[in-house]
């Protein structure tokens, strides 16, 4: 049995047709849903995109975390670091257990200096360009026009600015098919069809689209919004109100383009299994680490306090080599941590001893029913703790001095969109989650320490150096 993991960065749940949209088009992921198991209640453990990464591809919780500073990453966020020396991913155990393991990827920050993302994998390919990506040589002047369609005059905007950097990264894209994702699952499908070896495939597909900047070609952007121009979904702003009516349907348009966008490549991929002969003996799991905010209480984008279901639910898709439960939609809160087990037990592996997550298939298989009553998500110095009934938001450690908390509960029973806040209203309930979240807070914050690229003088003494630096060479 081969196993293919497709994951899209910031693509909200309830922007697939699959989980009840009715205006975005996403033919193949829908197609895709109605061969899988399509669960109704998956969740992120720890957020954004490092973080969620580390929970799926080792299954351990990574929440709450510590801050790790790397002098080579602009990004400070507690858990934003590489894997830590003691974890096992998927690439490495299932290498072991005699799989060829390929990971093909443009999320560049897994390959920032000093990353390790791509542990265990016996091939691996980096798509550059996206977002702030040092690809192209930053140059203002070359772009100038574009930033202009960005609602920018170039000389506003500081000359080291990552809008520079993604402008001219994609400056001379002229179809789709230049697109980043659009490269990506090309390559994973070129992968398969040169694929002869005499054993099953781990191959691990992680495309950063639909994440921000939303860029898409304009005319997947026009499909929803026929008035579509400009580039207003690369500029960054968290507020609705920061933009006029046009530039919000702008932005709208362009985020619901680049799911299409993302649908349209990842048939491609799944087309090309078909093609190759490899689609029946294929585990294939479909998520994404995130979503976003896109104008719901007046905010744009995604934070590590806005933890209600726009940013912290996933889609999640299991299509069972053997057609088990194809169709099925499967209740009961499910997270990230739970994606390397479920696979290891259907290709009917034993687990890593790190592993804390559970095989969530027989939820799937009706031989089980959900037995988890509450979950707990962290994005840095936050944390969400979720039942069916309530979902609570707050600092899971202390702020600076000058930042105002943020503290938020929500009724998902009559209010599900999760937009009013009516935490002073219920101090009670808010009282005994935070308590809960605290219990959870005791319980993981053992299991998501670790080292980071230890030394070890011992094992130096051990190894033979050779002029050549070739194994068994002298």
């Amino acid at each position: 049995m081969n196993i293919l993991w497709l994951v899209s960065d910031t693509l909200r749940w309830d922007y697939l047709g699959c989980y009840g949209n009715e205006w975005i088009k996403t033919p193949n992921l829908d197609k895709l849903a109605a061969q899988s198991a399509l669960f109704l209640d998956a969740y992120g453990e720890g957020l954004p995109t490092l973080p969620a990464r580390r929970a799926i591809i080792t299954g351990r919780p990574v929440s709450p975390a510590r801050y790790i500073h790397q002098p080579s990453d602009m990004v400070a966020s507690y858990g934003w670091h590489p894997l830590f020396d003691q974890d096992v991913t998927a690439a490495e155990w299932l290498r072991d257990h005699g799989y060829t393991t390929a990971f093909i990827t443009d999320v560049y920050h897994m390959m920032k200096p000093g990353k390790n993302f791509h542990r265990g994998f016996d091939h691996w390919q980096w798509i550059r360009g996206q977002e702030d990506d040092r690809y192209a040589l930053r140059d203002r002047d070359q772009v100038a026009d574009l930033l202009r369609q960005m609602g920018q005059e170039p000389q506003t905007v500081p000359s080291d600015h990552w809008f520079i950097q993604h402008l001219m990264n994609r400056k001379d894209w002229e179809s789709d098919a230049d697109t980043s994702v659009a490269q990506v699952m090309t390559r994973a499908a070129d992968w398969l069809r040169h694929y002869t070896l005499a054993k099953p495939f781990f191959m691990w597909v992680d495309c950063f689209d639909p994440h921000e900047p939303w860029d898409p070609p304009p005319e997947y952007a026009r499909l929803y919004y026929p008035d579509y121009e400009g580039l207003y979904g690369v500029y960054y702003t968290s507020h609705v109100d920061e933009l006029t009516q046009h530039q919000m349907e702008c932005t709208k348009a362009a985020y619901a383009g680049e799911v299409t966008l993302v649908d349209r490549w990842v048939g491609h991929l799944l087309d090309t299994l078909e093609e190759c002969g490899m689609a029946d003996d294929t585990l294939i799991i479909f998520t994404s680490d995130h979503g976003t905010m896109m104008g719901e209480r007046g905010e744009l984008h995604k934070g590590e306090s806005r933890l209600r279901n726009q940013c912290t639910k996933v889609p999640l898709l299991i299509k069972h080599p053997g057609g088990e439960a194809s169709g099925q939609q499967v209740s009961g809160f499910v997270q990230h941590t739970d994606i390397l087990p479920t696979t290891l037990g259907i290709a009917g592996l034993d687990l890593p001893d790190r592993v804390i997550g559970e095989n969530i298939w027989p939820l799937a298989a009706g031989g089980k029913k959900p037995d988890r009553e509450s979950i707990f998500i962290g994005w840095s110095r936050y944390c969400s703790l979720r039942t069916s009934k309530w979902n609570l938001i707050m600092p899971m450690m202390d702020l600076h001095e000058d930042e105002e908390p943020v503290r938020e509960l929500y009724d998902l029973d009559s209010d599900p969109k999760e937009l009013n806040n009516i935490i002073d209203d219920y101090p009670d309930v808010a009282r005994e989650l935070a308590e809960l979240a605290n219990a959870y807070i005791e319980r993981q914050a053992p299991l998501t320490e670790g080292t980071i690229q230890e030394y070890d003088p011992s094992a130096a003494q051990q190894v033979r150096v050779t002029f050549d630096a070739l194994p068994g060479h002298q």
